[in-house]
């Protein structure tokens, strides 16, 4: 993360009512009425101007439904300050893009978590210095050298391929015959978009599509990510999906096309 953009991002921390807003938008993305509601002493031209400031941070994301706007956290900024400000001050820990395995391995039982009909939708943005043409390379062609997370039994490795033509997979492969498909492919427009849809280590009845946009911007490429998931979908999934995107886009993509 740049001085300049780390300081626009501390600006937009620095007030109350915009780390409040956050932690609304933490929960589900809410409407700019339903945010002004929140706060029923403050005006709506003053949410508008916290709103404003954090899309500027590119803490908040704006996407239209029809007459209305609509509000996303965007953890990624955040996770570049922890990255430079904790992470490398702190022993390396396992992320996740999902809990794809057993959280406990250990004796006893667990209560298993609660499950019900929910959809999600998630939507983030990453700056990352490099054209178009190399960040959606680095997206598919190059999956393999950044894409950290695994489905694959513990203890075995596994290797990647993606296919970024309509009908092609994006597919973890292990032993002779075993693997597992992370996405299915059905919209390309190279450099631009990329769609597909996949359980992403997500079991069960639960329809999940994701889409990857690509947009010049000043000198290289705001990646726009949208998530979307229905279905029997286990409470912590969602923030689960966050967490893992913020860490596989904001760091490791970002890392590795910044660092070739």
């Amino acid at each position: 993360m740049e001085e300049e953009e780390l300081s626009i991002v501390f600006k937009a921390l620095g007030h109350p009512i915009r780390r409040q807003i956050l932690d609304l938008l933490k929960q589900s993305p809410r409407t700019t009425g339903e945010l002004n509601e929140s706060f029923p002493e403050v005006t709506r031209y003053a949410i508008m101007k916290h709103l404003k400031l954090l899309e500027e941070g590119n803490l908040v994301v704006v996407r239209r439904q029809g007459k209305f706007r609509l509000n996303f956290l965007n953890a990624v900024p955040l996770q570049e300050m922890h990255n430079r400000w904790v992470g490398k001050y702190m022993q390396s820990t396992a992320n996740s893009l999902l809990n794809l395995r057993s959280a406990v391995e250990q004796k006893g039982e667990v209560e298993p978590m609660s499950k019900t009909n929910r959809d999600f939708l998630i939507e983030q943005e990453v700056f990352i210095n490099g054209s178009r043409e190399v960040v959606f390379k680095a997206l598919t062609e190059k999956v393999e050298d950044w894409w950290e997370f695994r489905i694959a039994p513990k203890g075995i490795s596994s290797r990647f391929t993606f296919e970024p033509v309509p009908g092609g997979q994006f597919m973890e492969r292990w032993g002779e015959k075993e693997g597992a498909v992370w996405g299915n492919v059905y919209y390309v427009n190279a450099p631009e978009e990329i769609r597909l849809y996949g359980h992403l280590g997500m079991q069960g009845a639960v329809n999940s599509a994701y889409t990857y946009r690509l947009h010049e911007k000043e000198g290289g490429t705001l990646l726009q990510l949208s998530h979307s998931a229905s279905g029997i979908i286990q409470e912590n999934w969602e923030q689960d999906h966050k967490k893992g995107w913020d860490y596989l886009l904001g760091s490791l993509l970002k890392n590795y096309v910044e660092q070739k």
